[in-house]
């Protein structure tokens, strides 16, 4: 099957890592490849940066379809354009955010969300809310470094996780840990082994990496998203946009 990641960005240099973490978790039949928007932000950190992002991420997805692709990833926990994506295509569209929420949601009791910024919290609690989880979600908690500091290396990340999701399990009552961005792929088990030490037992969702195996799940099983839910939008005349 071939899976498309749209990320919903345009800073490029984040590539040759998205594309290997993904490759590391595909299964052997899986061909991922990886786009990054033409026209939109240096990275998603606001609702603003979500808005400008969307019309390509539209786009992009539109796209993947007519190339042949049999599954969509947006490869961002903000999950933005999703609702919009699969509007215009029949092709599964995943977002990272809804599915590894729900997937933490199977796997405890409760789960607490670790993210990059403390401005991201209210968001991701109402993204909790309207994917029907909110009564799962212990907490989100920010390890306060901006995305863009990835690029300088993501060692100075784990630390700060561990710290934030230690004190989710201990004071919010967390049972399952889920990592707040998919520039954090790939981290996962070193978190999971920082709170091993520290005497927690829980698991660590990655989601970029659940996003990519529940599309290869849908693909597989040969479902997609409602066209009751998602209809394709009326016909009409659209100015300034090239989607």
């Amino acid at each position: 099957m071939k899976i498309r990641a749209v990320t919903p960005i345009i800073t490029e240099s984040f590539g040759p890592l998205i594309l290997e973490e993904f490759s590391r978790v595909a299964s052997p039949e899986t061909e991922i490849s990886n786009l990054f928007l033409r026209s939109g932000p240096g990275s998603v950190e606001s609702a603003y940066d979500e808005a400008v992002a969307i019309p390509d991420v539209i786009a992009r997805v539109r796209e993947a379809e007519a190339e042949g692709m049999d599954a969509v990833i947006i490869n961002c926990f903000g999950d933005p354009g999703l609702d919009a994506a699969r509007e215009v295509v029949s092709i599964p569209v995943v977002g990272p955010c809804e599915a590894s929420m729900h997937v933490a949601a199977m796997l405890g009791h409760k789960f607490s969300v670790i993210t990059v910024l403390e401005r991201l919290i209210p968001e991701l609690d109402l993204h909790a809310q309207k994917y029907g989880v909110g009564s799962k979600l212990a907490s989100v908690r920010s390890v306060d470094l901006p995305v863009l500091d990835l690029e300088k290396g993501r060692e100075q990340f784990v630390g700060r996780m561990v710290e934030r999701a230690a004190e989710a399990i201990e004071q919010d009552g967390a049972h399952v840990i889920v990592l707040g961005c998919t520039g954090l792929a790939g981290l996962a088990e070193q978190v999971k082994s920082g709170l091993l030490r520290r005497g927690f037992d829980v698991p660590v969702v990655d989601p970029a990496a659940t996003a990519l195996k529940l599309a290869e799940a849908l693909v597989g099983a040969g479902l997609t998203h409602s066209k009751r839910t998602y209809p394709q939008p009326p016909a009409k005349e659209i100015v300034g946009y090239q989607l």
